[in-house]
């Protein structure tokens, strides 16, 4: 028998086929679809940034679930997760618990959330000093680390104008501890050429205060950087709600 092919941009993956509807994910009745149209067009008259976290989330599973009433799965997400970020940053088997949601649907969401890491990024790639857009870099670092599961420790890596070459994760760790290497790090600095750094690491408990231990590796890549012309002007720690700055709580 010829296998059946899913219909053009209908996901085809057990969890989200077009025949599935778990509880209280009905498919869309003519009510549905006309508050889908309505969405869409409040979406285009105001834009994302009135809309309520599950507005937004609904319209994404629009995208994602283009059979199935999405306005309870969206409220389903934020009530497990606690943010609409903390949707897109869930780990995929985490995802993977929630009725209605199948691996097609998942890997989707992943692309999301990389879309609009990939976009924060390039908004700070635009000839401008990264100093001189201080907000844009901490919304920037907390979009893409602050409901990480596990710590990571990144770099941002600066020329002589303090504008971004790179931005790379150095090290990934456990729930509360990342290696750190200081020779790894001025390593990678002087292959790049470049003079300033920023780093950045978050903290998974929500809690962004630095420990002893963070100020005490931020100190021993300064006093190897400061002798080779290379420069750390901070090192930010994210959490979930906030960030501190060992530069502005005069650590470093």
């Amino acid at each position: 028998m010829a296998r059946r092919e899913p219909l053009p941009g209908l996901p085809d993956q057990a969890g989200d086929g077009l025949n599935e509807f778990p509880v209280g994910l009905a498919p869309p009745t003519t009510g549905h679809l006309g508050h889908r149209q309505r969405a869409r067009d409040r979406f285009l008259k105001v834009g994302g940034e009135v809309m309520e976290d599950y507005e937004l989330l609904e319209l994404a599973l629009h995208i994602l679930l283009p059979r199935r009433d999405t306005k309870p799965l969206a409220k389903q997400l934020l009530a497990r997760f606690g943010s609409f970020s903390a949707v897109f940053a869930a780990p995929p088997e985490r995802l993977a618990e929630i009725s209605g949601l199948g691996e097609t649907t998942i890997a989707n969401l992943k692309v999301l959330q990389a879309v609009g890491q990939r976009f924060g990024r390039d908004k700070l790639r635009n000839d401008r000093p990264i100093l001189g857009s201080w907000s844009e870099l901490i919304e920037y670092c907390h979009g893409q680390m602050a409901f990480e599961n596990i710590e990571q420790f990144r770099i941002l890596f600066l020329d002589k104008k303090n504008r971004l070459i790179a931005d790379e994760v150095q090290q990934r760790g456990t729930v509360d501890h990342t290696p750190v290497y200081t020779r790894e790090v001025i390593k990678r600095t002087l292959e790049l050429s470049s003079t300033a750094i920023i780093l950045v690491h978050n903290h998974p408990s929500g809690d962004p205060s630095p420990s002893a231990a963070d100020v005490q590796m931020t100190r021993a890549i300064v006093d190897v950087a400061k002798p080779l012309g290379i420069t750390v002007h901070d090192h930010i720690i994210i959490g979930k709600s906030g960030h501190a700055s060992l530069r502005g709580l005069k650590l470093i």
